[in-house]
């Protein structure tokens, strides 16, 4: 009887458990989407990093879903998918995505803006991409960026203003201010 208890119990426990990870990952796997892609311009390479992201939380998930900030726990996780996958591909292999089509009409200088910036996204060390586009897509702070890196709020501040310059001389005076 008391084992009956016991295994009824731990099914509630487990089925809660599943109903707050579900939770999670339909507020956070857009986001985290798009992160990725913005990392490597390639949707189903994205959708790649972000199952495995979501598949090392749902692993540990008993243990990290009382963390006070499990978004920012995931965007770590994805970087440090995105970093393990980017030292797997071969130096010579450069990815080319088309822009996925999307139900409402873009303008064409919308979509050449789109495409010129994440060209030159592309030029940039993998983790000057990271920061740019942590910190300017995502919009966190240098201290969330440095957080989710794994490094000082100063090497976010140096290696951010040399990735912005060297945005700013790869798109030229003419290109919109970043």
């Amino acid at each position: 009887m008391a084992a009956a208890r016991w295994g009824a119990a731990r099914r509630r426990e487990q089925t809660a458990r599943q109903a707050e990870f579900t939770a999670f990952v339909e507020t956070a796997a857009p986001r985290l989407r798009r992160t990725a892609y913005l990392m490597c311009r390639d949707w189903h390479l994205a959708q790649d990093l972000t199952q495995t992201t979501l598949a090392k939380m749902y692993a540990n998930w008993g243990r990290i879903r009382h963390t006070a900030n499990l978004e920012a726990y995931g965007r770590r996780v994805l970087m440090n998918v995105v970093f393990d996958q980017s030292k797997r591909r071969s130096a010579s292999e450069l990815v080319l995505a088309e822009l996925p089509e999307v139900p409402h009409q873009r303008s064409d200088d919308t979509v050449e803006l789109h495409v010129t910036l994440l060209r030159a996204l592309a030029t940039l060390p993998i983790r000057d991409q990271a920061i740019v586009v942590l910190r300017h897509w995502e919009d966190q702070s240098v201290e969330a960026v440095a957080s989710t890196l794994g490094v000082s709020v100063s090497v976010v501040k140096t290696q951010n203003a040399r990735a912005l310059t060297r945005l700013r001389t790869l798109l030229g005076q003419d290109f919109v201010r970043i």
